[in-house]
């Protein structure tokens, strides 16, 4: 029997998520299956994948034929990184001991690289949610100075009008008061000649 190992997809509508067996290659996608080794949900940021690694590595170690999908995932967990220490210890080139060292290391240098990737990305959503605001606010300020503006325009409409009236009426006055004292001024010097 041509053992596969392959993704099952779950989940609703426009939202999958898998589960990733073992089948019978002959079986249909979403049928009947040997064993199911993990989840993988691709809905996610970064995708989700639980995996029971030792039971991933023994069926690949015994033969089973993975899909391109579950070869990259696989591979992302260290599955065929340690097939392939295995296989080095199995040949002589070193103990298990200094394999599961490798491993180890391997595994430590892809945390840290994943760690240093999310903050990476942490830091870019920072400053866009930065750089969002401070757009955000100019248009604020603008939008509050065209408002005061605007006021300042109304109450400019409405509160000059009565005092320039008043100005107007209250210059028109002095300038009668200075017209007589002229003539007054004038008509004395003119019965004299």
């Amino acid at each position: 029997m041509a053992t596969k190992i392959r993704l099952q997809r779950r989940g609703r509508k426009s939202y999958a998520f898998y589960q990733i067996v073992i089948a019978d290659s002959r079986a249909p996608r979403d049928g009947k299956f040997i064993e199911k080794v993990g989840s993988y949900n691709p809905n996610t940021d970064p995708a989700t994948i639980d995996l029971n690694f030792e039971r991933a590595l023994y069926w690949v170690l015994t033969g089973a034929q993975p899909t391109d999908t579950v070869r990259n995932i696989f591979s992302n967990e260290g599955v065929y990184m340690k097939k392939h220490l295995l296989g080095g210890v199995a040949k002589g080139a070193f103990g298990e001991a200094e394999a599961d060292a490798k491993f180890e290391a391997w595994k430590n240098n892809k945390q840290s690289g994943l760690a240093a990737l999310k903050a990476k990305n942490d830091e870019a959503a920072k400053a866009e949610e930065k750089a969002r605001m401070d757009a955000e606010k100019k248009i604020n300020e603008a939008k509050a100075k065209v408002l005061a503006e605007k006021k300042a325009a109304e109450i400019a409409a409405n509160a000059p009008a009565p005092v320039v009236v008043e100005e107007a009426a209250v210059e028109a006055p002095a300038a009668e008061e200075a017209a007589p004292a002229a003539a007054v001024e004038e008509t004395p010097a003119a019965t004299a000649e």
